[in-house]
């Protein structure tokens, strides 16, 4: 068969037929009168081999090895070829998701485009100072990949990124909150942490349904995270956490600071104070009874008034000494509007 005929039936160009004759690799047992290479029905099955061989990632060098070699171990170079491969699949679906990203992102021009990709390229770095400058130099008009920042966020360790990661997304008005929702159901506690703290700095109504989530977490800290968030948004949902807080000395100043807050805004200072007082009662140890006390310090009206008046009789002097000095306060703080009266 003549090599035109064997490049039509096998579908190997006359090219690619001439190099493998160079190679040794397939070479025509015959010749023609005038010259013309003549493959016999052996050479075609060798050229099958080859093709066949090459389908599975082998080179040229490989192939022929292993059609020539007497020790070629398939196994070992099969076996290569996986990890070759798998390594090339890995670096495919890395790229895929890197031009995904990008999309997402909508860039309108290739500065954008460039733009996105130095982002990207910087959320990788092992430098924290890189990945927060590069988070912070993002112009407020940008066009962001919110899905690699969301994933950055619920990934990153160092607080200072981490801060610029959540700054960046609250200022997309919440389009990552479905990824960052995700998180909240994570296995691990750190991740459902980044998740609450992140979404905690996004205020909109979807922000606050997933915060209320996060008050049902097993975790203390996220739950602490969860209602100080709320609390300041005046949602008293979170009343339930801030009291556990104070009682278990986690930010405890911050918690009674926000049942402060909500007392103006959403509930009756009168149903805190009962609430702190009814932990007051069941507490059986100095700490967190002088925790309460100082609590109600956050507390306006009579009602927490009241309250730390009748603990300046308490029996432990130190929680008497404390609500004596929070009234006396809070009565040098009045002074002068009761002059003006």
């Amino acid at each position: 068969m003549l090599i035109g005929e064997v490049s039509r039936r096998c579908g190997v160009s006359t090219r690619m037929l001439r190099h493998y004759d160079t190679l040794g690799l397939v070479s025509p047992t015959g010749r023609t009168t005038g010259g013309y290479r003549e493959y016999s029905a052996d050479d075609i099955r060798r050229l099958f081999h080859v093709e066949s061989l090459r389908t599975l990632g082998l080179s040229l060098n490989e192939v022929k090895r292993a059609l020539d070699g007497p020790d070629f171990a398939p196994a070992d170079l099969v076996g290569d070829l996986i990890r070759h491969t798998r390594q090339r699949i890995a670096a495919d679906e890395e790229l895929l998701a890197k031009l995904e990203r990008v999309d997402a992102a909508s860039p309108a021009e290739w500065e954008d485009v460039l733009r996105i990709v130095a982002l990207l390229r910087a959320l990788e770095s092992e430098s924290a100072a890189r990945r927060q400058q590069a988070i912070l130099s993002q112009s407020g008009k940008a066009s962001l990949p919110v899905e690699a920042l969301v994933e950055a966020a619920l990934a990153e360790e160092d607080p200072n990124v981490a801060g610029a990661l959540q700054w960046s997304l609250a200022r997309v008005a919440g389009r990552g909150l479905a990824h960052l929702a995700k998180g909240l159901d994570a296995e691990e506690v750190d991740v459902r942490r980044r998740a609450t703290a992140a979404i905690a700095a996004v205020h909109t109504a979807e922000a606050t349904v997933q915060l209320r989530r996060a008050l049902d977490d097993s975790d203390a800290g996220i739950r602490g995270y969860a209602a100080l968030a709320l609390g300041s948004r005046g949602n008293i949902d979170s009343i339930p956490a801030l009291l556990e807080m104070v009682v278990n000395g986690r930010r405890d100043v911050e918690a009674a600071e926000v049942l402060g807050l909500l007392t103006t805004i959403a509930s009756p200072a009168e149903d805190i104070v009962e609430a702190l007082q009814r932990e007051l009662d069941n507490a059986d140890d100095a700490p967190t009874r002088l925790r309460i006390t100082q609590a109600l310090a956050e507390i306006p009206g009579t009602a927490a008034r009241a309250a730390l008046g009748r603990l300046t009789d308490d029996g432990d002097r130190t929680i008497a000494s404390t609500a004596a000095a929070i009234v006396s306060a809070q009565d040098r703080g009045r002074s002068p509007q009761r002059t003006r009266r």
